[in-house]
């Protein structure tokens, strides 16, 4: 009798530690685990009944992401939709039906949906919540130009590259185009996601949700030129002037570094030239010869006031922005010693191992255009409640100061002078003073293959539009030739405005 109590004693007392245990861990371990999944369950319900805000073009009337009303399970649930199906798709992003979201709807989330710390926003939540009224998000205005960016996707259409065009001085964005588009509606039918990456583009891979204009890494080729110069007019090694001696090509490393061809097949020979010319007429021969004696270490340097090494600020998910600079074995990298780990002939027009984004070399172009202050890039021009009062508005920043004003206005006149009578003469436009430079970036040696460049402003004297252009995979492909008349349609689309723009479809 005594065991068979002893037995029951036990059996108890181990049922007992086992509720214990079960009950410890279920309220202390798998607490924040449950909760979670309650909580995704219940914030994945609040978040579809509130009415999302608006986007708007920067004219506040073109809408660019709105919402359906529908009914799931007696409650009123409202699913995004993107009326134009495809303009500036990477730029503004999605919100999906499972919270997934991208671009501009997944960082601004908070003002979307109006949890953000705004007083007024918070006051008037607190207001349609006693109401047991919908809440409504705040909407977003961009900076995007509506002409610029259907001009700007209808002129990259076909083709993989990107175009970036700003504000020099506000930092507002014009247009952020990146070729292939692809249509946000898709991202929430059952087969479109899959539609979306089967898209057929002249680059592999394809990659339409990639934001090639804030993503896309290029070897930046003599566009980076204008960093080299300004590296050798600030530390006072060199004067717009100095002059050199071009036999059509460089000796680095014992090897020979030649200039572009010219129309008989060779390498182009200019003999006595200047700094100021060199740029001008693209002449890699000079601009390895100033790389050699400014060195890497200086150009790096220059480089990083212009705001490579860094991730440029803008409003988009900061893993969508890619920083530019050296890159080794695809991962960023700033050389310990840069005279011994770096060739300076050739990172001075753009080759080594540099890559950059559309992004960063549109705010190259931005310095130069506004006296040497880089500036803060922008996408949004305000944010307005439901009712239309302004919660907050865009004020231009200086994101740093890369160049001396006396640099950056040489360099001025000689990207003047590049479209003039240099190799950017098809950005040419009448009666208006336009700034750039090209850049044809050879992707491998020998293959004729390129990526083609433009950067440019204008008007010189006082810009209003800075930017930059990139073409892929271009065989033969010059920037002068491919990208400087993209870009100057670009120009003339802000310059020269046309009224009755609407939208194009599908990136077309």
């Amino acid at each position: 009798m005594n065991k068979q109590i002893s037995r029951v004693a036990m059996f108890s007392l181990l049922l007992l530690a086992s509720l214990i245990v079960a009950t410890t861990y279920w309220q202390t371990w798998a607490a924040g685990g449950l909760a979670a999944q309650q909580d995704n369950a219940i914030q994945l319900v609040a978040q579809l009944e509130i009415k999302r805000g608006l986007i708007y073009a920067s004219d506040g009337k073109t809408v660019l992401a709105s919402n359906l009303r529908r009914k799931a399970g007696g409650q009123t649930i409202y699913l995004r939709t993107y009326p134009t199906h495809g303009f500036a798709s990477q730029a503004i992003g999605y919100s999906t039906l499972s919270r997934s979201r991208a671009g501009l709807e997944r960082q601004e989330n908070g003002y979307l949906t109006a949890s953000n710390q705004d007083v007024k926003t918070i006051l008037d939540t607190l207001s349609t919540r006693l109401r047991g009224a919908t809440i409504t998000g705040n909407n977003l205005v961009l900076t995007l130009n509506v002409r610029a960016q259907n001009l700007a996707q209808s002129l990259l259409a076909g083709k993989c590259g990107a175009a970036v065009v700003l504000n020099p001085k506000t930092g507002g964005i014009y247009a952020m185009a990146s070729s292939p588009t692809y249509d946000p509606n898709l991202i929430q039918k059952p087969s479109g996601y899959a539609k979306i990456q089967a898209t057929k583009a002249p680059c592999t891979p394809a990659a339409p949700l990639l934001n090639r204009a804030t993503q896309g890494l290029y070897p930046p080729g003599s566009t980076f030129k204008t960093v080299t110069a300004a590296a050798a007019l600030d530390n006072g090694i060199f004067t717009p002037s100095s002059n050199f001696y071009d036999p059509g090509y460089c000796t680095e490393y014992g090897k020979q570094v030649s200039n572009a061809l010219d129309q008989s097949g060779g390498a182009e020979r200019f003999g006595n030239i200047s700094l100021f010319d060199a740029y001008v007429h693209s002449v890699n021969a000079v601009y390895c010869m100033i790389g050699q004696k400014v060195g890497a270490a200086r150009i790096l340097e220059e480089a990083k006031k212009f705001g490579l090494y860094s991730v440029p600020p803008l409003e988009t998910p900061s893993d969508a922005r890619s920083a530019s600079g050296l890159y080794n074995n695809g991962n960023l990298w700033y050389p310990k010693n840069p005279a011994y780990q770096v060739d300076p002939g050739r990172l001075a027009f753009g080759q080594e191992r540099m890559l950059v984004t559309p992004l960063q070399m549109a705010l190259v172009a931005a310095t130069i255009a506004d006296g040497g202050s880089t500036p803060r890039p922008t996408l949004i021009k305000e944010v307005t409640s439901p009712g239309g009062s302004v919660i907050t508005r865009l004020h231009p920043h200086v994101w740093r100061q890369a160049t001396k004003p006396q640099t950056a206005a040489e360099i001025r006149d000689m990207m003047v002078q590049v479209v003039q009578r240099g190799t950017g003469t098809a950005a040419q436009i009448p009666g208006v003073n336009v700034a750039g430079k090209t850049g044809t970036a050879e992707l491998s040696a020998n293959s004729k293959i390129y990526d083609a460049w433009f950067i440019f402003f204008a008007p010189a004297e006082n810009p209003v539009v800075a930017g930059a252009v990139v073409v892929e995979n271009q065989p033969n492909g010059f920037g002068g030739a491919i990208s400087a008349p993209i870009a100057k349609q670009l120009m003339q689309a802000i310059l020269q405005p046309a009224s009755n723009s609407k939208p194009v479809k599908n990136g077309h």
